[in-house]
């Protein structure tokens, strides 16, 4: 059976920069984006490798200020 594929989306002004999603993500794609700083002062998440991402929203759920979206994608 084939993996499912994820979207992830950040609303990056509003990342505090925490990283508690970067340690839940289990196949390590999500990483803080080191070149960029937000409205709030702090580098955002984002993912490094979206083909590998497999749906699975452990960064959205651990997220305390929500600001992580995962999308379930076709196949």
């Amino acid at each position: 059976m084939a993996k499912a594929k994820g979207k992830v989306t950040f609303d990056e002004n509003r990342c505090k920069g925490c990283e508690l999603c970067v340690t839940a993500c289990p196949v390590k794609i999500v990483v803080m984006n080191k070149s960029k700083i937000n409205s709030k002062g702090y580098h955002p998440a984002t993912v490094d490798e979206m083909d590998k991402c497999i749906a699975c929203a452990n960064c959205a759920t651990i997220c305390p200020d929500s600001v992580i979206g995962v999308e379930k994608l076709d196949k």
